[in-house]
């Protein structure tokens, strides 16, 4: 089959790969027909997040496709649609996934629109409802309300969990965007002052992938038991915390990925998103938002729009011609 793999310069090559087959808890086989970018594909290029163990070393967190083989007596049969979680492997024609790791596409969904669902909404879902403990009426911060894991964050913390909304963006026109997700407050990075924006509304929880020197600063807005998530450090590794305020606040600073979890804990994930969020998918309620629709082979664009930080919500890599599912 083909595979977009990395070459050791960090350029992707469409190559001639093995074919995946059935193994442990690998048991079902899917027919990849669309493939969404994240930032971690970027970070694999470059040499600094590698693939779990047992995993394919091309990218590709994320896909939506066929079921090609699946168990015996299992949740999904040969030719059932699915969208699926992935520690790697999306880039290519077929992958091998653990069925718990595997969703039916909501009704109604192409395959370019569930493919966008699985590695944004539950690293969302993970860090709002199990990390975060977020509660109805609790004001929410995401740092970078545009993106894929910003649009995820906005539309649960607001249509499934009920809280208050407040996203930092890069422009006036993602602003309003992100208002139309159901954001309350907007902050432009480059024009409003974060920190007093936080202090006008103080955040509850907080889903942070940008760090950086301004990070403590804003952690010393958040009211009594607040817990402030970190999943990367896009602006910097390094930030001032006024550490008293730890046990003042009783605030909780936390680290979170969910690449690194087993895969019983990602079924487990994926339950809760299916169960929570999967009506409203398919009510019309929320959607993925997709920025654009690549081919396979122009991956090197895809990943250059999100380098550059163009995109407003997911982009997603089309690996075989499809319709919208009914």
């Amino acid at each position: 089959m083909k595979a977009l793999t990395i070459e050791e310069d960090g350029a992707l090559r469409l190559s001639e790969v093995p074919d995946p087959a059935p193994h442990g808890v690998f048991d079902v086989v899917i027919d990849v027909k669309a493939a969404a970018v994240n930032r971690a594909d970027l970070m694999q290029r470059a040499g600094i997040y590698a693939p779990p163990p047992d995993w394919p070393l091309w990218p590709g967190l994320e896909c939506a496709g066929i079921v090609r083989e699946a168990p015996a007596g299992g949740r999904f049969r040969p030719g059932d649609a699915v969208c699926a979680l992935l520690g790697g492997g999306g880039y290519a024609e077929r992958v091998a996934v653990p069925e718990g790791m595997c969703m039916p596409i909501p009704k109604g969904f192409s395959f370019a629109q569930a493919a966008a669902l699985p590695e944004v909404y539950a690293t969302a879902y993970l860090n709002l409802r199990l990390v975060g403990e977020i509660a109805r009426g609790e004001t929410f911060f995401i740092n970078g309300g545009e993106g894929g894991l910003g649009v995820a964050c906005i539309q649960l913390a607001k249509h499934v969990f009920g809280a208050k909304v407040v996203a930092q963006v890069a422009s006036d026109e993602n602003g309003a965007f992100c208002r139309s997700l159901g954001a309350d407050v907007v902050s432009n990075r480059f024009r409003d002052d974060l920190v007093k924006t936080l202090e006008a509304n103080p955040p509850n929880v907080a889903i942070d992938p940008v760090g950086g020197p301004l990070m403590g600063k804003c952690i010393a807005t958040m009211p009594y038991r607040g817990r402030w998530i970190s999943l990367a450090s896009m602006a910097g590794p390094e930030t001032t915390l006024d550490v008293n305020l730890l046990w003042r606040k009783n605030l909780r600073v936390i680290g979170s990925t969910l690449r690194s979890r087993t895969p019983e804990e990602k079924a487990g994930i994926l339950a809760g998103l299916v169960r929570d969020a999967w009506p409203l998918f398919e009510s019309g309620a929320i959607a993925p938002v997709l920025h654009a629709v690549f081919p396979l082979a122009k991956a090197e664009e895809a990943h250059r729009v999100m380098q550059a930080g163009e995109n407003r919500g997911k982009l997603v890599l089309e690996v075989a011609a499809e319709n919208a599912r009914g």
